[in-house]
């Protein structure tokens, strides 16, 4: 039995998979939490579609704490999430905000309260936040305002009281363009050599959780890709 172990929330998705890829070649135990199992986790637990959030979030929290029992995890990353455009003038509007609260927030929410239950002492959550929220978003207002509620909560962590295990860090990556499969087809002219890498994020996230780097509160400044499917671009972390 892996003596470390990582939950991955959206692990069925394009980055969801690559992480649960590097980190079962590093030996870690892997559970995949998504509407679809991952064959390569080493567990699944499988989200039941629901219009209600503390319906969802119950069977959630649920069925993790069946299947890890006394368990702790070293880290729980958060990176389930998608993307919708829509000024408030879009007749998709309350669809696509519906949408993106519910990829981005809900997802958040459940990973916060999993990682007060089962999250080891010193640990790592990361969620998906977005450099775009940091302003204004008129062309995509459901994916700004559901960004800059994670944006909040990563804050909210760092707080007193917060119920974060003791010594546990609660990361915000902040990306503009992840390279992944679906962006490339919807953006097939764009310079795909200054989006972000799948693999670049999964590395880093393992060398946080393994404790071979610390995140910084400064940001990671690497090549920006423009503005896109995924929302917006490039890693930097805010470290709460």
């Amino acid at each position: 039995m892996a003596s470390n172990r990582v939950i991955v929330y959206g692990g069925r998705g394009a980055l969801g998979s690559k992480c649960v890829q590097h980190f079962k070649s590093q030996g870690w135990w892997v559970a995949s939490i998504d509407m679809a199992a991952n064959e390569e986790a080493n567990e699944n637990v499988i989200v039941k579609m629901s219009e209600s959030f503390t319906e969802q979030a119950g069977q959630v929290t649920a069925d993790v704490a069946q299947l890890l029992g006394e368990h702790k995890v070293d880290a729980i990353l958060c990176v389930a999430g998608g993307w919708a455009g829509g000024n408030c003038s879009s007749k998709d509007l309350y669809k696509n905000t519906d949408l993106m609260w519910k990829q981005s927030v809900w997802t958040s929410t459940i990973s916060s309260h999993l990682a007060s239950l089962h999250l080891k002492s010193g640990g790592l959550l990361t969620l998906a936040g977005a450099k775009a929220a940091l302003a204004g978003t008129g062309g995509m207002v459901g994916y700004g305002m559901a960004k800059a509620a994670v944006h909040q909560l990563c804050q909210s962590l760092a707080a007193k009281n917060s119920g974060m295990p003791p010594g546990a860090a609660a990361v915000a990556i902040l990306p503009v363009t992840l390279d992944t499969p679906m962006n490339r087809k919807f953006m097939p002219n764009a310079d795909f050599s200054s989006w972000t890498p799948l693999e670049y994020i999964a590395e880093t996230f393992f060398k946080w959780a393994a404790g071979l780097t610390q995140p910084s509160s400064l940001p990671t400044v690497l090549p920006e890709g423009p503005s896109g499917a995924n929302g917006p671009a490039e890693p930097q972390t805010s470290v709460c």
